[in-house]
This record gives C-alpha cells, sequence and structure tokens, in this order.
C-alpha cells in the first residue's frame, strides 16, 4: 500500500471514530445504568470498511471518547475493549461471508452485525457482573439488546452505501492486495 492510500487509512480511521463518538451521543435513551444509542451502526461500519484492527481501533477510541465525553468514566476502558473487539468481528466475519457471497453486501452485514453486536450484549453483561453485580447485568441485557438490533439495522442501511463509495471501495481494494502481496 503506498504512501497515499496509508494516509487515506489513516484519514478514514480518524473519521470513522468521530463519527462513532457523535453518533453515540446524538441521541441517547437512558436505561438503568447507561444508554442505549446509535452508535453501534458506526461500530459495525468501522470494521467493515476498515478491517478489524484498524476498524476495531476506530471504533473502540470514537466509543471510548463518547464515554469520557459524557461523563461514563468508569465504563470508558471497558467500552475501549468491547467496542474494538465488536468491530473485529464484524470485520472478519465481514471479509469471510463475502468470500462465500460475492456479489450482494447486504447479507455479509448482517451477519457482520450480529457477531458484533453479541460481542457487545454479552461484553457488557460480563463488565456489569464486577462493577454493578449480577442483577445490575441482567437489567442491562435488554436496552443492550435493543441498541444492538438499531445498530444493526443503520448498519444494514449505511455499510452497502458506504462500500459503493469510491474512496472507501479503493482503501477496502486496496487493503486486499497488500495482503495478497504480503502472502
Amino acid at each position: 500500500m503506498n504512501t497515499q492510500n496509508k494516509t487515506l487509512k489513516i484519514v478514514l480511521a480518524g473519521l470513522l471514530a468521530a463519527l462513532t463518538c457523535v453518533a453515540t451521543m446524538i441521541i441517547r435513551i437512558p436505561t438503568f445504568k447507561g444508554y442505549v444509542h446509535i452508535g453501534d451502526c458506526m461500530v459495525i461500519a468501522s470494521g467493515i470498511i476498515l478491517g478489524p484492527v484498524v476498524g476495531g481501533l476506530a471504533a473502540g477510541i470514537g466509543s471510548m471518547l463518547a464515554d469520557l465525553l459524557g461523563g461514563y468514566y468508569v465504563f470508558s476502558v471497558a467500552t475501549f475493549v468491547i467496542k474494538f473487539l465488536a468491530a473485529f468481528a464484524a470485520g472478519i466475519s465481514f471479509t469471510l461471508f463475502k468470500k462465500v457471497v460475492k456479489k450482494y453486501d447486504l447479507p455479509a452485514v448482517i451477519i457482520a452485525g450480529i457477531a458484533s453486536e453479541v460481542i457487545v450484549v454479552l461484553g457488557y453483561f460480563v463488565f456489569e457482573i464486577f462493577y454493578e453485580g449480577t442483577a445490575a447485568a441482567i437489567t442491562e441485557i435488554l436496552p443492550n439488546c435493543v441498541q444492538g438490533v438499531t445498530g444493526l439495522i443503520l448498519a444494514a442501511i449505511l455499510s452497502p452505501v458506504l462500500l459503493k463509495i469510491p474512496m472507501i471501495r479503493n482503501v477496502k481494494f486496496q487493503m486486499k492486495e497488500t495482503k495478497k502481496a504480503n502472502s
């Protein structure tokens, strides 16, 4: 990958981190301990567009910033890890499923979103058990599932559109070419 493409990938990562932060903060529906938001849409999209590692970093950083800026400091490190893993799973799932269904992006996006959201729900459940106890963790399962379904639906609408943008498509194509050349 040449310098221009590396720079473009870094810029896209920063943009997706910022969009993840904004999407997480823009609409907040309070729950017992946290809030439901639409930021998971951008977490899934980050993994799909930038791949597992870079997408995971963008999603984790953007989500963590939303927690820090929103006053949810105690969740920030857990959020970084959980959202990194969620985007990582989305990136891997999308890539693997896309090899099976070559022509259409939507089924691969849905599988990626499901993999991502399972990690989010389980990740916050485990964190809540240690932070507040099992009862509090159980009360957050339903809101996290609602947030996950919302993020999945929005990602299923948004990601195929984003993947048609030439700049994004070219970065994704360049990433694949670089991996083939290094193999």
